[in-house]
């Protein structure tokens, strides 16, 4: 039986616009109350602003979709009731979006910087002194009354506060440098004044010589001045709030910051997006990057660590690294899993607001089984143009060598028995708020594309167009952008142009020829990479087997291993403008080989050992090379053209020693870490 539809589509449009205000005008006359209000009762509030304006946006959208012919019976003056219709929704949306902020912040501290948190104390500061004077003396009235009622949660927060104005001396249990303006630098064993104590973490606090600033509370602990450390029960609770919080076995500082460092990261990112996304400048459905945090957390999901070779359990043995003595060279390992995968492009994704600055549009992908995460995540840089700018694309065509970054083309293997073994896809974007000038990476929307069907059979090699969910990947549910509804009503046809402008991901999955099958099986068994590098890490591995298994004097041995390759090779999987200049460099001279040279491989090898010292070794020591930072713009810059400018310098002096002979070419300081290759400290362990 078909739904009934509602006869006039205007009319209920209308009737749901007026409910909805009388919802707002509900809401903002509670609003007015929230100075006497609680926080939690505040909560409340901002949650149902985002309801609110959710529910706004989905009466907007539907409006948007109406026609006049949508109508049963001629309805007079249509356009004009429609666009009045309009216009009371926009007005609702502002008025929500003024108060969403305005309450966030005084809930959501975390998402401001110590620097933005001084200039609101000091713009205010007349007024908050009044108020904690005020503040201060109905605390100790009521103090002084007995405490022989059960206190209410409100009364230990306003017991709390009023603690938190006592003015008293700290020491430090550790070293701080000021990470931006506003913060105190302080050494550990200095006493500090502790002037105000702040919710969020953040303590402002004056130390001997009179200077001011924000530090974090878990660097510090009361202190006695006959005994030094506070033994007080204020004191012993506060340590074990601190021990509590990290892991044992470690010093105070480094748990207390590590942890501290974690915390105020994740309820920050998370926080800042719920306000950008109340505020309308991003889609309700985008969120934090999830693989961006694996990234940030370690080097256990990045390329460096899966290229380098496994031990067997019983840790006596190389897993996937074993030589082959009737070839000579390393034993090719076939896997369960090893194809190429074409990134196409992506289509319909939702743009952000003005008020945030996109620096970076990319996909990053892994082997995902549903639950974690089972190789590297590898990311690939779109680019799009001004006139499409909800299409990205890869691949691009470029004059000479694509930069890795960009190559749309990955090799995926893995020996994973998983039955749900697939590609988890996370499209995001690096962002810069304009307003505060905070940076961010956001998931724009993800999709899972299980490699095995029910039977166990691997799925087509094809072109696959796959919807994005929004929220992350442990979210079910959620839409990019729910304003563009999946569950679209009408004809086939309206069904049709709905799902075109869903946002959506088209990759292509290629099967193996003889050659790329080779390739692949050189190297280890899980890894996500560009094609364009593979014969890079190909001479890597290859060398590899030869220090590790043929050269070797024993196997026993664990010594250090002199071989800068070796050493170093790992890092230029971070530091992908580097690559790009060894694959130059690499293609220059191999164009200059004899055909007899190529199939050589011990002078392949050779050849390839004498490029990486003219080119990398150099580059990776300089001081002209400013770090890499990702998504910045004028780094990246300045960091090809001093590659750029040393490969012409190589080119034109037919190697690499006149410039590091050159006083204007200064290098850092030599460490023995360059040149050695701790193989046991490198290694990854089997987990069965």
């Amino acid at each position: 039986m078909l739904a009934r539809r509602h006869r006039h589509p205007l009319q209920a449009l209308q009737r749901r616009s007026q409910e909805l205000k009388l919802q707002v005008d509900s809401l903002l006359s509670e609003s007015r109350l929230k100075g006497v209000l609680d926080s939690s009762k505040r909560r409340d509030i901002y949650q149902r602003c985002v309801q609110l304006k959710q529910a706004i946006d989905e009466n907007k959208n539907a409006l948007q979709k109406l026609n006049k012919a949508d109508e049963p019976a001629p309805v007079g003056n249509y356009n004009q009731k429609k666009e009045e219709e309009h216009n009371l929704l926009d007005k609702l949306t502002h008025q929500l979006q003024e108060l969403a902020v305005s309450i966030s912040r005084e809930n959501i501290t975390e998402i401001k910087t110590p620097s933005e948190r001084e200039e609101d104390d000091d713009s205010a500061d007349e007024d908050e002194e009044a108020e904690k004077e005020e503040e201060d003396d109905e605390e100790e009235e009521s103090e002084g009354s007995g405490g022989e009622e059960e206190e209410t949660e409100e009364e230990e927060k306003q017991e709390n506060e009023s603690h938190s104005q006592t003015s008293k001396e700290y020491i430090a249990v550790g070293d701080f440098a000021a990470q931006q303006a506003g913060d105190l630098t302080f050494k550990k064993g200095e006493i500090l004044l502790i002037i105000e104590k702040k919710p969020d973490g953040w303590w402002i606090a004056k130390n001997a010589k009179g200077n001011k600033g924000l530090i974090p509370r878990t660097y510090v602990e009361p202190y006695n001045k006959e005994g030094g450390q506070d033994t007080s029960e204020e004191g012993s609770e506060e340590d074990v709030e601190v021990e509590d919080q990290t892991a044992e076995g470690e010093e105070v500082k480094q748990r207390t910051d590590s942890h501290w460092s974690a915390v105020r990261k994740a309820i920050s990112e998370i926080n800042t997006v719920d306000v950008l996304t109340t505020m309308g400048a991003i889609p309700a459905g985008f969120r934090p990057s999830t693989l961006f945090q694996l990234l940030e957390e370690g080097n256990q999901f990045r390329a460096s660590y899966f290229l380098q070779p496994e031990l067997t359990p019983s840790q006596l043995a190389f897993r996937d690294l074993m030589w082959d003595a009737k070839t000579g060279t390393i034993r090719s390992r076939p896997s369960r899993v090893s194809f190429i995968l074409t990134l196409w492009s992506c289509k319909m994704i939702p743009l952000p607001g003005m008020s945030i600055q996109v620096l970076s549009r990319h996909v990053r992908l892994c082997l995902f089984d549903g639950n974690k995460v089972l190789s590297n995540i590898h990311t690939v840089r779109a680019t799009w143009l001004p006139k499409k700018p909800k299409t990205w694309t890869f691949s691009p065509q470029v004059t000479g060598i694509l930069p890795c970054l960009l190559d749309g083309d990955c090799f995926i293997r893995s020996n994973s028995s998983s039955p749900d073994l697939g590609i988890l896809f996370e499209l995001g974007i690096s962002y810069i708020r304009n307003s505060t000038g905070e940076r961010g990476e956001l998931s724009c929307g993800w999709v899972f594309l299980k490699l095995f069907d029910a039977s166990g059979i691997p799925i087509p090699a094809k072109t696959y167009e796959l919807f994005l969910n929004g929220g992350t990947p442990y979210e079910k549910g959620v839409e990019v952008d729910p304003s563009i509804s999946r569950r679209a009503h009408g004809s086939v046809f309206h069904q049709m142009m709905t799902m075109r402008r869903q946002p959506q991901l088209l990759v292509k999955l290629r099967s193996l020829n003889r050659r790329s099958r080779d390739l692949l099986s050189l190297l280890p068994e899980t890894l996500i990479g560009s094609m364009c590098s593979i014969h890079l890490l190909i001479f890597y591995r290859q060398i590899l087997g030869d220090v590790l298994l043929k050269d070797r004097m024993t196997m026993q041995s664990a010594d250090l291993i002199s071989n800068p390759v070796l050493a170093t090779f790992p890092k230029l999987l971070e530091q992908p403008d580097i690559m790009d200049a060894l694959r130059s460099s690499w293609a220059e001279k191999e164009s200059t080989l004899k055909r007899s040279e190529k199939r050589d491989r011990e002078f392949l090898k050779a050849t390839f050992l004498l490029v990486y010292h003219d080119c990398v070794i150099p580059l990776l020591h300089s001081t002209l090379l400013p770090p890499f930072r990702w998504a910045e713009e004028e780094t990246e810059a300045a960091r090809w053209k001093v590659i750029t400018d040393f490969l012409k310098q190589n080119q034109e002096n037919e190697g690499a020693l006149q410039a590091l002979l050159s006083p204007d070419g200064v290098h850092e300081p030599f460490d023995i870490s360059e040149q050695t290759y701790d193989f046991l400290g490198e290694i990854r362990k089997n987990a069965a």
